[in-house]
């Protein structure tokens, strides 16, 4: 009898095991918390970095195309987009008489720190040729995309000002 209690004594874990196992997973996930946060935000701000990047290059493609006369200008036009939803939407090629369409993006990328159901083109604060670079606003054509957020990046920058 004396060897049956010391093999069922031997098969389970103690009360104080228990509580040591539990206190450790309790800090280990109090710090991988915080860590899933900042890479949550850091892939977000990858995403703004991409959208803003992929933008801007459709703006500046918008503007050669004006430039080299594939795409009309207004007389008194700056040769940039008047809308983001030109960029996909496609325009005329001035070059073709069979009324083709140029499409500079496939899709308007979404702000990712805007509200979810805004639409695309509504997410993003636009810059016109016309406004100042330390004060930017909305005009008759679309110099420049920045965030409509307010927040503030890992690298201290406010998401506005990238």
């Amino acid at each position: 009898m004396d060897t049956d209690l010391r093999t069922r004594a031997k098969s389970g874990f103690s009360l104080i095991e228990l509580l040591v196992v539990i206190s450790i997973m309790a800090v280990l996930a109090s710090v991988a918390l915080p860590l899933t946060e900042l890479s949550r935000q850091r892939a977000k701000e990858e995403e703004l970095r991409r959208s803003l990047r992929e933008i801007r290059n459709a703006i500046d493609a918008y503007k050669r195309l004006v430039d080299l006369g594939s795409i009309q200008r207004p007389a008194d036009g700056s040769g940039y987009p008047p809308s983001l939803d030109v960029l996909a939407g496609g325009v005329a090629d001035a070059r073709s008489p069979l009324g083709v369409k140029v499409y500079l993006l496939r899709q308007l990328p979404r702000d990712p720190f805007a509200p979810a159901e805004a639409p695309s083109a509504q997410t993003w604060s636009l810059r016109s040729y016309a406004s100042a670079p330390d004060d930017p606003k909305q005009g008759e054509d679309v110099f420049d995309v920045h965030s409509t957020s307010n927040a503030v990046g890992l690298n201290g920058v406010a998401y506005k000002d990238w």
